[in-house]
């Protein structure tokens, strides 16, 4: 694969991978995401509802560690999970973790990777790891890494163990790589550990660059561990160092402001989990990005109430939430419970009796299946049902809102107006 740059501002860049696929035929653009998939397939999905989504990415996200368990069943089929999986026309990428499943800490040593599947612990060493990727025959794959540094109390010896680690398993890999015939045309994504330590991040980023990897991996920066400013920080200046001719990945940066921000700080693709995440909540994506629009009233940010707006905002007396402190958790009217700690501002949660005689698509204007076939009222009554066509309906709306989110970062930072996105982006967060 080759990534051509055709504009740099202020970090962010914008081009295209050309090369990809088995034959060389498909390209991805940048900055982009991937199509995130748990056990090789879309949740929810099967391949004719997905084929109604637009603006699907060319490269699909497996994760080892939901595939793992299934390597005896993939080496006995011999042809890899693309096939098994009906994916063959798409490009594989295959990270080592699932990017919204917490991975324990405190069992990686100098000698072996540990990940989470269904049925528990794996151990992998290099030999392990790439008897596990030649099963299932991915296009690009993240190189084993001890990336738990950041959830191992930050030290800098920890810091450093975790580089050391992950170089000494990148050489053994690459060694590997070399005298395997079934991987032979398959590109390692190297991956950038160091946890919040500068110097570590650096070191490591210099050193991954040294080998011949096809793209870089900024780990480690999923989750709470650190502030956004530190972690935008540290991407900035791993960005840096890195060549400007190779792809960066990051992986659990979901939420679209934060997304803008890892753009502008030199991140090329990320996964597609968010909307996976915003599905499993109940909730549905009901956020601007034109650009072109005034930030003051983009998205329902008006005087009047937006979509989006708090629940304490919008109901009246006779609907408001039942709180627990902490746990900002609603009951409905159905008596289900609502968890709003992890709901942004960037959805609205259809489990709220408030949509029950809402018959206006999820997001006016947007074109999606659900939005065009079907209403709030009807994805509540499926979520108070728990129909299982709720969760189809809702993430065929959230991919295709957050891939034409993308799409319109992409247009934006080709019309020099990337910071104007921010603004309409940001206005709606809180």
């Amino acid at each position: 694969m080759k990534l051509s740059l055709s504009k740099v501002a202020n970090g962010a860049r914008l081009g295209v991978i050309n090369g990809l696929g088995r034959n060389g035929d498909k390209v991805l653009e940048v900055p982009g995401c991937l199509l995130y998939t748990r056990t090789g397939s879309p949740p929810h999905l099967t391949h004719d509802t997905l084929r109604t989504i637009e603006g699907i990415p060319p490269v699909t996200h497996i994760t080892l560690s939901t595939l793992a368990e299934h390597q005896e069943v993939l080496e006995e089929f011999k042809e890899g999970i693309a096939k098994f999986a009906g994916m063959s026309d798409t490009v594989l990428y295959c990270s080592i973790n699932d990017p919204t499943t917490p991975q324990p800490a405190g069992y990686n040593t100098n000698k072996t990777v540990s990940l989470w599947g269904s049925g528990g612990r794996v151990e992998l060493t290099p030999q392990k790891f790439m008897s596990a990727q030649r099963a299932i025959r991915p296009d690009w794959f993240q190189c084993l890494s001890d990336g738990e540094s950041m959830t191992a109390g930050n030290s800098k010896k920890r810091a450093k163990k975790s580089v050391d680690r992950s170089l000494a398993f990148l050489d053994e890999c690459l060694q590997l790589l070399a005298k395997d015939e079934v991987l032979g045309q398959s590109v390692v994504i190297g991956a950038i550990e160091g946890g919040d330590q500068l110097d570590e991040r650096l070191r490591s980023a210099r050193e991954t660059a040294k080998r011949p990897v096809g793209g870089f991996l900024m780990d480690g920066f999923q989750g709470d561990s650190m502030s956004h400013e530190t972690k935008l920080s540290l991407i900035s200046s791993v960005t840096a160092v890195l060549p400007e001719d190779k792809p960066r990945f990051i992986h659990g940066v979901g939420r679209p402001d934060e997304l803008l921000d890892c753009i502008e700080s030199g991140v090329d693709l990320f996964d597609s989990s968010f909307p996976y995440e915003v599905t499993e909540r109940g909730c549905a994506l009901s956020f601007s990005h034109d650009y072109r629009t005034d930030p003051e009233t983009a998205g329902g940010v008006q005087k009047t109430q937006p979509d989006n707006a708090p629940i304490s905002d919008v109901l009246d007396k006779n609907e408001s939430p039942e709180t627990d402190g902490n746990q900002k958790t609603e009951t409905s009217a159905e008596g289900e419970g609502i968890d709003r700690s992890s709901i942004t501002s960037f959805e609205i949660c259809l489990k709220e009796k408030r949509f029950r005689e809402d018959f206006r698509p999820l997001l006016p204007g947007c074109g999606c299946y659900c939005c065009r076939n079907h209403s709030r009222a009807y994805v509540h009554h499926l979520l108070m049902s728990k129909e299982l066509l709720a969760g189809i309906l809702l993430v065929i709306h959230n991919f295709q809102h957050y891939f034409s989110f993308l799409q319109s970062a992409r247009a934006a930072l080709r019309d020099g107006q990337l910071s104007r996105l921010k603004e309409v982006v940001r206005g709606q967060a809180s």
